[in-house]
């Protein structure tokens, strides 16, 4: 069986385009976060409960699949109005590229 090949940690978004749509991507999420604890494998954020906060992170993540295809998405949502917390992970070195980003 082949081993299939590590995926490449990297956005392939041009510099200059990161620029301007960070506020739209994870850097842009990370301004309305709470909360931005480490993993081993990437960070977790956890957010206030706010309106249109789920379809904001759906907006998001579905733009971040598009450049950073190595990246693993999982929303929890507490009960009631306890928050919404997001992890995003991937392959080792997930963490540092995220944080090379300013998150």
């Amino acid at each position: 069986m082949r081993k299939k090949p590590e995926p490449v940690i990297a956005c392939s978004l041009p510099a200059d385009e990161l620029r301007q749509r960070r506020d739209e991507l994870l850097p842009g999420l990370r301004k309305r976060a709470e909360q931005v604890i480490e993993l081993n494998d990437g960070l977790r954020f956890h957010f206030a409960a706010s309106p249109g906060l789920l379809g904001k992170l759906a907006g998001v993540i579905e733009q971040e699949q598009l450049c950073c295809s190595f990246l693993r998405f999982q929303i929890s949502i507490e009960p009631g109005a306890g928050g919404i917390a997001l992890e995003v992970t991937g392959p080792s070195g997930t963490r540092e590229m995220l944080r090379e980003l300013g998150m």
